[in-house]
């Protein structure tokens, strides 16, 4: 019997489907169809409420999303300790009762410790690398201070932070104060060793990470500099971390510092370090030196676990606004001339991925390069994290930072949301971002305003 074409092309498309995404080179996209409102490609909404960030992208099954509603109600849902009929397995060490307690609207936190609605955490471990080329756990603690614990147990630590502020002053006689933090470990449950490395992390949005999940390693790769062949001192390099779902080495794409490699990965970690909720990617505890004493690990079935994972992946991205605006589109201008573009990069392409073509072969523009980047000492936290040094962070998404005020209430910025403004995050900006900082110190207020209206576009 002969076999037509269409067989074959379903039995291609069956295959695709099962391997998932395809790290192929992405399409051309002619200028004409460019339209500088899709940030996200296919998978960009408009909406300037509070939910901007909330929505799920286009054209999912209604299958697909069922499971993205029970991810949704997962994330949002406060667990308790066990044993519990629902929602049980919380601590009983933690940080929070629920992922939307940090992740506010699926945005940014707020830096504060010590209150229900806190969004800060502080890592921790101790110098050297472990079998993994990641950071040791400290004895006792790990690799997070567990601040919060449920009854009859006592939490890991308190910690606090105080600001002092700090005086920029331009050129033209303008002045910014800057707040600088300072954080204190109290209280401890164990002593802490003298060489303790110690980081405070704010949550970051969660929105458009299935696209930058879809980003091919060669196009990270792409913008890479280690050596700074270009002499621009921009030196741009990629964190290879650990993957225990793989149990190999991979490109560090989340978190502040590149250091988790895959999103299911990322919400597993979440569960276990964040609210003491056992899975089966971390079955363990986080307590190293107080159990629960139950025999219910994994508390979080897969199912649960999973969809919380696809929720967050598909989640989209909000459009940018006013960008037919003669301000805006200078200070766009800026922002190239001064060099800030060289690491938030504006544009990347994602790979091929037939089952979700909202996130297949799209042009974005989330203005970053998911490479590590020396930040210089002003935002160090001396802490390494596989190949991220002390001084390392890396690019932040600006995707959506103009849409924090409404998410938030109050706006914060940089890993530990130091910064008030975004005129404050841009001084904090040293090591390799020290030229650009200088250049936009350097413009006219007039000028440096239309930067930040650009900023406030996107």
């Amino acid at each position: 019997m002969k076999i037509g074409k269409t067989y074959w092309a379903t039995v291609v498309v069956a295959l695709i489907a099962s391997v998932g995404v395809l790290c192929t080179k992405p399409a051309s996209f002619p200028e004409a169809d460019y339209d500088p409102r899709l940030t996200g490609g296919m998978a960009t909404v408009f909406d300037l409420s509070s939910q901007s960030f909330s929505h799920p992208i286009p054209g999912l099954s209604a299958w697909d999303s069922h499971v993205h509603e029970k991810g949704d109600q997962i994330f949002e849902q406060s667990f308790v300790a066990a044993p519990a009929p629902l929602f049980s397995g919380l601590g009983p060490l933690f940080n929070n009762v629920s992922c939307i307690s940090c992740h506010h609207n699926d945005g940014k936190g707020t830096p504060s410790f010590g209150e229900i609605n806190s969004s800060m955490l502080m890592r921790v471990s101790i110098p050297g690398k472990d079998a993994h080329g990641g950071p040791v756990p400290v004895p006792g603690l790990g690799l997070q201070i567990q601040d919060r614990s449920i009854l009859g147990f006592q939490p890991e630590a308190s910690i606090s932070v105080s600001y002092q502020d700090s005086l920029v002053r331009y050129p033209d006689g303008s002045t910014v104060l800057l707040h600088v933090p300072r954080y204190a470990i109290t209280q401890p449950y164990v002593a802490l060793p003298a060489d303790l490395l110690c980081s405070p992390r704010m949550a970051p949005p969660v929105f458009g990470m299935g696209l930058l999940e879809r980003v091919p390693a060669e196009e990270i790769l792409a913008h890479a500099d280690p050596d700074d062949v270009d002499h621009d001192d921009i030196k741009g390099h990629p964190n290879y971390v650990y993957d225990p779902v793989s149990g190999a080495q991979v490109i560090g794409r989340f978190g502040l510092k590149a250091n988790v490699g895959h999103l299911l990965t990322q919400v597993a970690s979440a569960f276990q370090q964040d609210m003491g909720i056992t899975n089966s990617v971390f079955p363990q505890e986080n307590s190293t030196l107080q159990g629960d004493g139950l025999h219910d690990d994994p508390e979080l079935p897969d199912s649960l676990l999973n969809a919380v994972k696809f929720y967050v992946e598909t989640l989209a991205v909000p459009a940018r606004r006013n960008v037919t605006d003669a301000q805006v589109k200078a200070g766009e201008q800026y922002f190239q001339q001064i060099g800030c573009a060289k690491c938030h990069l504006p544009t990347l392409y994602t790979a091929v991925d037939v089952r979700f073509p909202a996130l297949s072969n799209q042009r974005i523009h989330p203005y970053t390069d998911l490479l590590l980047h020396d930040m210089g000492p002003a935002l160090a936290d001396d802490r390494p994290d596989y190949q991220a040094s002390g001084q390392e962070w890396r690019t932040a998404p600006l995707w959506g930072i103009g849409l924090f005020p409404k998410t938030n209430g109050t706006p914060y910025y940089l890993h530990d949301g130091r910064a008030r403004s975004l005129e404050e995050a841009i001084l904090w900006h040293g090591g390799e971002a020290a030229t650009s900082k200088n250049r936009f110190m350097q413009l006219s207020s007039a000028q440096r305003q239309a930067v930040i209206s650009f900023l406030q576009s996107l």
